[in-house]
C-alpha cells in the first residue's frame, strides 16, 4: 500500500479537498440488497478496499493464537480468528489449510459480514432451496472452487471467534473497554472479530472522535468517493489503535492523523472518472456470474416443476389411512421404477473459477473439479417404511441443515402414521365406551377383549408395515 507520509502534505489542500461525499449511505441502508440469483460485483463488495487491507505486509499485530506472541500482519490475524473459531467446522479447516487463497477469500467474506454489509439472508451456493435467503454468486471471491458457505454460517463462526479468556467471560463490549485493557498492555486486549463488531456497533459515537463530519467507521466499506487505499489504511489505523493501544506509534499514521491526534490518516476525495478506475469487474468475472445466474434458475425451475407434480400425483393416487388399515391383505403401491432411477440419476452443480472457464459444463460431465450432488426433490406415488428411508439418506442435502423444505408431504405422511400407530398402541381410548362397566364385572370376558384387542393391534402394525 502506498505511504501518504512520504509526501510533503499541507493544510491548506486538507481544507480545499472538503469536497461533498458521494453516497453517503445510513446504517439502515449498510446491507447489500439484491434479487436471488443476482451476482454481487465488485463495487457492491468494494473488492479494492478488501485488496488493500488483506494485501497489507506490515507485521505489527500481536498474534491471537494460543500459545504464540509474535507480531504478524492483518490478513493472518484475521485468518487464524477464523480458524480457531469453535464453529468452524473440521472440513472448513482443512480447506483453507490446503487453499490459502480460499482461506483469503473466505476471510474477506467474513469481514464483510463482521461489519453488516452481508446480512443472513444470504447464501453462496446455488443449490440452495430454504426461502430465507437469496442465492449471490460472488465472481470475485469464489475463484478456488470452494467457497460454498452462506452467511448465517460464517456469522456463527464469527460470534464464537474468542480469546481463550474469553470464551467462559464476556468479552469487551464498549471501546473504552478495550482501550483500557491495552492501554494496561494486556495484549491482546480482545479478538480481533470482536474488535470489528464493537467497532460497527459504536461508528455513531466513535464518528467524532476519529473522523471528520459526516463519516463513521461504516462508511469505510460503502460504495463512497473516497479512495480504496486510504480507507483501508483508516481502518488499518483503527485496529492498531485498538489492539496495540494508543500510545504505541501507530505504522499507519500519516502527517494529518500526526498532527490531529485520534484522528484516522487523511481520505483522499475522489473524483468521477476516478471513482470509475476503482473496483471494475473483469469480464471473466461477469460471464461466471451470468453463467451461476443461469445456473440458479433453471435449479429453480426444477424444484417448482417437482413441487407442481408432487401436488398433482397427491390427489390422483392418494389412499385415506383408514382405508389402508381396513384392508390388511391389500399390499401397499410401490414407487415406479422411474422415481427410483431418479435418485441414482442426480444432477451436479460445478463451481468453475473464471480463469479456467467461460461457462458451466453440461449436468454430469466429468471435470477434475469438486462437485456436489444437488438434493432430488422428484416425489413418486406413496412410499412405504424402507422406501422413505431410502428415499431420505438418497436426497437429503447435509448442506441445508434444518431447512423447512425438507418437510415435503411424504414426510408429513410419515409423521401422522407415526402417531396414529402409537395411539393404537397405547390400548384403550381415554374416554372407555359405554359397555365397558359390563366388562369389568367379568374379569374372564374383560381377558379375551384384552387379548383379541393385542391381536387386533399387531395385525395393524402389520398392515402399516407392509
Amino acid at each position: 500500500m502506498a505511504s501518504t507520509s512520504d509526501v510533503p502534505i499541507h493544510s491548506s489542500s486538507w481544507s480545499s479537498e472538503q469536497a461533498p461525499l458521494v453516497g453517503y449511505l445510513s446504517r439502515k441502508a449498510l446491507p447489500i440488497k439484491r434479487n436471488d440469483a443476482e451476482p454481487l460485483t465488485r463495487e457492491d463488495i468494494q473488492y479494492d478496499l478488501l485488496h488493500h487491507i488483506f494485501s497489507d505486509t506490515k507485521t505489527v499485530f500481536t498474534s491471537q493464537a494460543p500459545g504464540t506472541s509474535s507480531k504478524i500482519h492483518f490478513c493472518d490475524l484475521y485468518v487464524n480468528a477464523l480458524y480457531h473459531s469453535s464453529k468452524c467446522s473440521k472440513v472448513l479447516k482443512d480447506k483453507m489449510v490446503e487453499t490459502p487463497a480460499f482461506a483469503v477469500e473466505l476471510a474477506k467474506i467474513s469481514l464483510l459480514t463482521n461489519v453488516g454489509r452481508i446480512n443472513t439472508t444470504m447464501a453462496f451456493f446455488p443449490e440452495m432451496k430454504t426461502a430465507l435467503r437469496t442465492y449471490h454468486p460472488v465472481p470475485s471471491l469464489q475463484k478456488t472452487d470452494g467457497n460454498a458457505q452462506d452467511a448465517p454460517r460464517i456469522k456463527n463462526c464469527l460470534k464464537a471467534a474468542l480469546l481463550p479468556s474469553e470464551i467462559k467471560s464476556m468479552p469487551p463490549s464498549t471501546p473504552e473497554e478495550i482501550l483500557e485493557k491495552s492501554r494496561a498492555r494486556n495484549l491482546p486486549p480482545t479478538s480481533i472479530v470482536n474488535l470489528v463488531f464493537v467497532l460497527a456497533n459504536h461508528a455513531a459515537p466513535l464518528a467524532n472522535t476519529h473522523f471528520d463530519p459526516p463519516l463513521n467507521f461504516l462508511d469505510l466499506f460503502l460504495p463512497i468517493n473516497i479512495s480504496s487505499a486510504d480507507r483501508a489504511r483508516a481502518f488499518l489505523w483503527l485496529i492498531f489503535h485498538y489492539l496495540e493501544g494508543p500510545g504505541q506509534p501507530n505504522p499507519y499514521d500519516d502527517d494529518y492523523s500526526r498532527q490531529h491526534p485520534g484522528k484516522v490518516p487523511w481520505l483522499r476525495r475522489l473524483t468521477d472518472p476516478e471513482m470509475k478506475l476503482e473496483n471494475v469487474d473483469s469480464q471473466d468475472e461477469i460471464k461466471w456470474g451470468k453463467a451461476m445466474s443461469s445456473q440458479r434458475n433453471a435449479f429453480l425451475q426444477k424444484l417448482v416443476s417437482s413441487l407442481e407434480n408432487e401436488k398433482k400425483g397427491k390427489t390422483v393416487s392418494s389412499t385415506p389411512l383408514k382405508a389402508v388399515a381396513a384392508e390388511p391383505s391389500n399390499p401397499r403401491p410401490r414407487s415406479s421404477r422411474h422415481a427410483q432411477e431418479s435418485i441414482q440419476n442426480k444432477p451436479y452443480i460445478h463451481y468453475m473459477p473464471p480463469e479456467q472457464s467461460h461457462t458451466l459444463p453440461p449436468s454430469g460431465a466429468s471435470s477434475n473439479l469438486q462437485h456436489r450432488p444437488v438434493s432430488n426433490n422428484s416425489h413418486g406415488p406413496e412410499r412405504n417404511m424402507l422406501q422413505h428411508a431410502w428415499h431420505v439418506i438418497s436426497t437429503t442435502d447435509p448442506l441445508l441443515d434444518s431447512d423447512e423444505e425438507l418437510m415435503d408431504e411424504h414426510v408429513r405422511l410419515d409423521y401422522t402414521r407415526r402417531v396414529d400407530i402409537i395411539a393404537r398402541l397405547r390400548g384403550r381410548p381415554p374416554t372407555p365406551p359405554p359397555n365397558e362397566s359390563l366388562l369389568e364385572s367379568n374379569p374372564q370376558s374383560t381377558a379375551g377383549s384384552n387379548s383379541d384387542s393385542r391381536e387386533h393391534r399387531w395385525k395393524n402394525v402389520q398392515v402399516w408395515h407392509q
